[in-house]
């Protein structure tokens, strides 16, 4: 109701102001001096000037622009308001023979712009002056970056009533002791703590979109020891376009802190291998796996299959997806090693890539008490899916595999490794190519430390960290899932790519950076060291010592050359041995695999 009343308060008082300036019209072309033969013309044109108003009103939707937010962008229809309105009285008054001078028709558009516009732009001005006065009590916020992202931001900011803008901080000394939208640029890194000082600065907003990660990382450590809180944007794009709101900023997380460079992809030779395609996705409810599907819908296929064991988190990505008015997407609740369902699949929609991301990857869990089934799921599964791919005439089929496959200690990751044996073994005499992709753990995985890490810090403590040593390489799903399809082009049959994962990140650090991110004290939030757990490496590799390292046209991308050349007859043994294993004692298949992946070494493959 109380919409609908300001509506229509805005309704009469635009046609109160039209009739104003049609009458001011009326005295400029008089000199103020309207002569009394032209009084009745005016009157006349009144009834007519409300119906025309009212009816292009309606048309071009005038009143459903709010006055709060009125920009230049929408003067556009008052100028078309203006001057059709002024077109239309024109040819009516000729049709009727009615007697209006003709520079009436030439003031009143430009009069009506000037009165209807001006008190719009009145109002938003008064509106935001008063948010400023309130905005002086509420933490000053220092913007880093003084760019057309943080103009963008700045503008969006200003229409809340709840964020005080004091200065922009920009490394770019040109800009330094300059103003932008009134609020000074006050200087670079260095400077940061004297602005804080002066200001009173309590948070700060990082809105540089071509900011390397190792200098965001330095003003992250610094706005760290000046005790600022740390917000970031979602998006580049939605912060330019003005689609960012006030409750989109989100606190520094760790991604942000860990966060690389970003991906350059290949999108013309994506487009060619995706666009107008049918591509099934395994694992499609994974963190991964889910990452990979929305990757792939940029690239418009015609078909995307998203396959999953799970219900449940194949029920989240298909609600994902629904709320985005995708459409040929299809969701198949499936198990990889259930051949007849896979083939029927196949069958069904051809797809010309298959991405397979399904696999069990929780290491202490799968190690004991679950060693036939990771072995049945990973291998398996891998199996059954890439032999109906060969049959069904896939083009490309991609592994997701791990840097748990080198060199492994446990037992998932000697099933990643014989996963990618048998991706080497089918592409023999094979018209589709297989592909392998290799990297290390994921910020933000369903198995990854970070979520069990803050809900520890968030109790209060002890943060549980197996050793103090240990060490994992780092990086983020998209940009995994955007590498995974670099290397799906790129791949030519039988390769293992494997991705740039950076520097190995100390877990200890890691705990300790996002106490700090999360707004704890390090000193009251305890560390607690709990010994390796079953199958657990202190350091993780992504090359065994047998493998010669490629380079590629990709600078994140390496090439990983296994010398051995496994052969149909061994893949078909391997796989009849982990079809007989679910009556086995688990420490005997331990034994058993170091015969199939003879750089297994865990102390259960090797004690007597």
């Amino acid at each position: 109701m109380l919409k609908n009343y300001r509506k229509k308060l805005i309704q009469f008082y635009d046609l109160f102001a039209v009739l104003i300036v049609w009458y001011l019209s009326f005295l400029l072309r008089y000199n103020f001096d309207i002569p009394a033969s032209e009084v009745s013309n005016l009157l006349n044109s009144i009834l007519i000037l409300i119906f025309v108003h009212l009816v292009v009103a309606f048309k071009i939707k005038l009143h459903h622009a709010t006055w709060r937010y009125f920009s230049f962008e929408n003067i556009e229809k008052l100028i078309l308001l203006s001057f059709v309105t002024s077109i239309i009285i024109a040819s009516i008054s000729l049709m009727i023979r009615l007697s209006i001078p003709r520079s009436v028709f030439i003031i009143f558009p430009l009069l009506n712009v000037a009165v209807l516009g001006g008190s719009r732009f009145a109002y938003r001005y008064i509106k935001e002056k008063k948010a400023i006065s309130k905005k002086k009590l509420d933490s000053p916020t220092i913007i880093y970056g003084a760019g057309a992202a943080a103009v963008g931001l700045v503008k969006v900011l200003k229409r809340s009533d709840s964020v005080n803008i004091v200065a922009f901080m920009d490394d770019n000394s040109l800009l330094h002791e300059r103003e932008l939208l009134d609020i000074p640029v006050f200087g670079g890194l260095s400077d940061l703590e004297k602005a804080v000082k002066k200001y009173d600065a309590k948070k700060i907003i990082l809105a540089i979109p071509s900011i390397t990660e190792y200098n965001k990382r330095k003003i992250i450590k610094e706005a760290n020891k000046l005790k600022l809180e740390i917000l970031t944007i979602p998006s580049i794009e939605d912060l330019i376009s003005g689609k960012i709101t006030l409750s989109q900023l989100k606190p520094l997380s760790l991604e942000d802190v860990l966060g690389r460079d970003e991906v350059k992809l290949d999108t013309k030779g994506l487009i060619n291998l995706i666009k107008e395609n049918v591509v099934l996705v395994s694992g499609a409810g994974g963190s991964i796996g889910s990452e990979l599907c929305r990757q792939i819908l940029k690239f418009k296929p015609s078909v995307l299959i998203c396959l999953d064991i799970s219900e449940f988190s194949l029920y989240q990505i298909e609600q994902e997806f629904s709320n985005l008015k995708i459409g040929n997407i299809y969701y198949f609740v499936a198990d990889v090693k259930n051949e007849k369902r896979i083939n029927s699949i196949l069958k069904k929609f051809s797809p010309k890539i298959v991405f397979h991301a399904a696999a069990y990857k929780h290491v202490p869990l799968m190690e004991n008490l679950n060693v036939s089934e990771v072995l049945n799921n990973n291998v398996l599964g891998t199996y059954s899916l890439a032999r109906a791919s060969k049959n069904a005439k896939v083009s490309k089929f991609i592994l997701i595999s791990t840097d748990k496959a080198v060199s492994p200690t446990n037992v998932m990751g000697a099933s990643k490794r014989l996963a990618e044996m048998i991706c080497q073994v089918m592409q023999q005499n094979s018209k589709t190519t297989f592909i392998t992709v290799r990297f290390g753990n994921v910020l933000g995985s369903s198995g990854s430390v970070i979520p069990k890490f803050q809900k520890q810090i968030q109790a209060g403590g002890p943060v549980t960290i197996t050793h103090p040593g240990i060490e994992r390489y780092f990086m983020t799903i998209p940009e995994a899932s955007q590498l995974v399809l670099q290397a799906s082009f790129m791949g030519n049959g039988g390769e293992i790519f494997v991705l740039d994962m950076g520097k190995p990140v100390k877990i200890l650090n890691l705990a300790k950076t996002l106490i700090s991110i999360l707004g704890f004290d390090k000193r009251k939030i305890k560390i607690k060291y709990t010994g390796l757990r079953p199958g657990e490496k202190l350091y993780e590799e992504l090359f065994t010592k047998n493998e010669k390292i490629l380079p590629t046209s990709h600078n994140k991308l390496s090439i990983a050359i296994v010398n051995k050349n496994n052969s149909t007859k061994w893949m078909k043994d391997m796989i009849s041995w982990i079809s007989q294993l679910d009556s086995k004692e688990e420490l005997f298949i331990k034994k058993e695999l170091k015969t199939w992946v003879n750089e297994y070494n865990s102390k259960d493959s090797t004690s007597s």
